[in-house]
């Protein structure tokens, strides 16, 4: 029960309550947990797996969990962190990114204790009846308690009635479920509280609410979000999803260990330790990202990637195998950034302007210093953007 309660404490935020957890703990009983998630993105990346990690826990307990995806909360915009109506999106989208995650979800979770469900089920059958009565069960005074509706409704920003339902609709899931444990982000505390409540109306055993922080991206400040492009996508390229690790800060890292690493906290203190006796921060990096890289991946691929981060970025080298494009164009030559730009190597011209500046373009291993530097018809050479970026361009 201690070595349980433990384990369900790590990495975890908050717990509401602890008592009755414990209680839920101590019966004895096969514990439904749930989570949810809206299929508003085609793949998941690093900040999804803390909550995957937290359900995975349960799952090494013998619990079994509910992978809940949101396909008709998804329809609705969770208005959960944000200072403006979300739009509503499309069910063919939904349904597309839907199937992503069912197929890349079981690279944490035990396929035996996972039940993968569609909101919808029930949801579509409430009809207006339904959710009548749903929303008979809270009160406007109660919604405007939450910080972000709060915020826009004191600085006079529109709130859209139909984003009141999405706290309403997220609830009745835990209704639906029977839900002994509800897990989800620190943002989605208000939601997942309005689960239990519900389930006290529908004379339900309340829910234990477990939240989970918010994975910090790979500049260290801000959430980690494709839109903010500071993310590592669980389905990338085991070489890139290794660069990208490495390339975190010191302080950082100690952060992932806490949240994405299974490794025990006694291993963890252990390498703190080490690095506090003068050892290169770089191999404890070394350690973390060679574990998630395995994980999403196939065992010993991490070690792979090490050897080959060590060979190009220490030594100089390029890999081994660099994909080849054919880029035509209508004139003799074409400018160095249009180039890299037509490619994908680089994002705007102000961006590789920068890039060459600082050193960080290069042509068959020799650095650019010139940003009109222009490409002749009729060559192919290998280009170099940052450390991670080969690609070899016939012109």
């Amino acid at each position: 029960m201690k070595e349980a309660l433990k384990l369900i404490k790590r990495g975890s935020d908050e717990i509401l309550t602890e008592s009755d957890l414990k209680k839920k703990l101590e019966s004895g009983k096969k514990l439904v947990v749930k989570a949810g998630f809206d299929p508003t993105a085609p793949d998941l990346h690093l900040g999804h797996t803390v909550l995957l990690n937290k359900l995975r826990h349960f799952q090494d307990l013998g619990h079994k969990v509910i992978f809940l995806i949101g396909d008709f909360t998804g329809r609705i915009g969770d208005p959960s962190g944000t200072n403006k109506t979300r739009p509503t999106l499309d069910a063919k989208d939904l349904v597309q990114n839907a199937k992503t995650y069912e197929k890349q979800v079981f690279k944490i979770l035990k396929k035996d204790l996972t039940d993968v469900r569609f909101n919808s089920e029930w949801c579509e059958k409430l009809g207006a009846d339904g959710l009548i009565e749903l929303a008979s069960k809270y009160n406007v005074a109660r919604m405007l308690e939450r910080d972000d509706f709060n915020k826009r409704f004191s600085s006079n920003k529109s709130i859209a009635i139909h984003e009141f339902l999405y706290p309403l609709v997220q609830g009745y899931d835990s209704v639906a479920l029977e839900a002994d444990v509800e897990c989800g982000g620190t943002d989605q505390k208000f939601n997942l509280l309005v689960g239990r409540e519900l389930q006290r109306d529908y004379d339900q055993e309340p829910q234990v609410v477990i939240t989970v922080p918010i994975l910090e991206g790979l500049d260290g400040t801000k959430k980690m979000s494709k839109s903010l492009n500071n993310f590592v996508g669980i389905d990338e390229e085991p070489n890139e999803m290794f660069g990208k690790i490495m390339s975190i800060s010191d302080d950082l890292m100690w952060r992932w260990f806490e949240l994405l690493s299974f490794i025990s906290e006694v291993e963890i203190n252990d390498l703190k330790k080490q690095m506090e006796h003068g050892k290169n921060p770089r191999d404890i990096k070394f350690v973390l990202a060679e574990e998630l890289v395995d994980r999403f991946h196939e065992d010993g691929d991490g070690e792979k990637c090490r050897e080959a981060f060590l060979n190009r970025f220490q030594k100089g080298n390029m890999p081994d195998e660099i994909e080849l494009t054919e880029v035509k164009i209508e004139k003799d030559t074409i400018l160095l950034v249009n180039l890299l730009k037509d490619t994908n190597m680089i994002t705007s011209i102000s961006e590789g302007n920068r890039l060459i500046k600082q050193g960080g373009i290069k042509i068959n291993s020799k650095k650019v210093e010139d940003s009109k530097l222009e490409i002749s018809k009729g060559t192919e050479d290998v280009y170099q953007v940052g450390k991670r970026k080969f690609l070899k361009i016939k012109v």
